[in-house]
């Protein structure tokens, strides 16, 4: 059972691609699935994240707020900012702009911890941020989308703040008092977590682009062009930020894969509670989820192999 989780979570960005490709070209056999399903789904991996965190992760932010402090000013600035640039260069619909940004102002993935490890980055470090970006989320999405889109659309700042707090915050913290007061279950299921999550995700991935197929095979072309310049962007600067500031290698790495990989579940999650009018603006964030699982293992791979060839010169290279 162990391998078998080692396994899908190991390939995730395949099987989300596998599931998105399914979804999209035979809609129904997820179309079965309401689009309400998402948040309780997004919910449980939250609850995930909870169960693996530890008083040891919240004593690195604190023994550490410079590093943490330079990732959530990097997480909540490059994306949405990029976010913005790339609807109006693109000159995208009103709809799909709103996705794109939504995409932009969310924290942190729940996957970049996986990569970041893979990728031999900080992962401590990319805890810390996910955890912080994650806390900081309902108050700086909301105020962040409407400072991004309020001239497009009606934005809910409020109604955002409480969603989030809901399908984010609150199962965190049922997770950490699990964790708290049943350690023995919590240290049992915790090495299944991350095949689980994965599952979940691309679960959560076929839902949605099961429910807009046809907008995604009609105009589906542009978005995909815009999410992947979008999630590359985000990877690049972020880790140009790590080297302007002359941070060590693994932090870089972490930065890097913290600021491009959002929780793009979490976007979509928003774009069908709060703009349902917009029913294209579920999209980006559907294909966000799958792309940057893509990017981030093959940036993982890119890193890894950047350890290589410095250590071919030098096995002393930690820079």
């Amino acid at each position: 059972m162990k391998t078998l989780c080692d396994f899908i979570a190991r390939w995730m960005g395949l099987m989300v691609l596998a599931v998105a490709v399914v979804s999209l070209l035979w809609p129904a056999s997820f179309l079965w699935i309401d689009t309400w399903a998402i948040n309780p789904m997004l919910g449980v991996i939250m609850f995930g994240m909870g169960l693996t965190l530890s008083p040891h992760d919240f004593k690195i932010v604190l023994s550490r707020p410079k590093d943490i402090l330079i990732g959530c000013l990097a997480q909540f600035t490059v994306m949405p900012l990029l976010a913005f640039g790339l609807t109006w260069a693109f000159s995208l619909p009103k709809e799909l702009a709103l996705g794109v940004i939504l995409v932009g102002c969310c924290p942190g993935g729940t996957a970049s911890n996986v990569i970041t490890y893979l990728a031999k980055g900080d992962l401590a470090l990319s805890v810390g941020m996910t955890a912080t970006s994650t806390l900081l989320a309902p108050l700086l999405t909301p105020l962040l989308v409407w400072l991004m889109a309020g001239t497009m659309v009606d934005v809910d700042t409020l109604g955002m703040l409480q969603s989030i707090v809901y399908v984010v915050i609150a199962p965190i913290i049922v997770g950490l008092l699990c964790q708290r007061f049943l350690p023995q279950l919590t240290k049992a299921v915790t090495p299944y977590l991350p095949a689980f999550s994965s599952v979940v995700i691309a679960l959560v991935v076929g839902i949605i682009v099961s429910h807009n197929a046809d907008r995604l095979l009609v105009g589906g072309l542009m978005v995909i062009l815009v999410v992947m310049a979008h999630n590359l962007l985000g990877l690049s600067v972020g880790y140009l930020i790590g080297r302007l500031l002359r941070l060590q290698r693994p932090k870089r790495v972490a930065l890097s894969i913290e600021v491009g990989m959002q929780n793009s579940g979490l976007a979509s999650s928003l774009a069908v509670l709060h703009f349902a009018a917009y029913p294209l603006a579920t999209i980006p964030g559907a294909v966000f989820s799958v792309w940057h699982n893509i990017s981030g293992a093959l940036a993982a791979k890119l890193y890894q192999l950047q350890i290589k060839k410095n250590h071919s010169f030098s096995p002393q290279c930690e820079q």
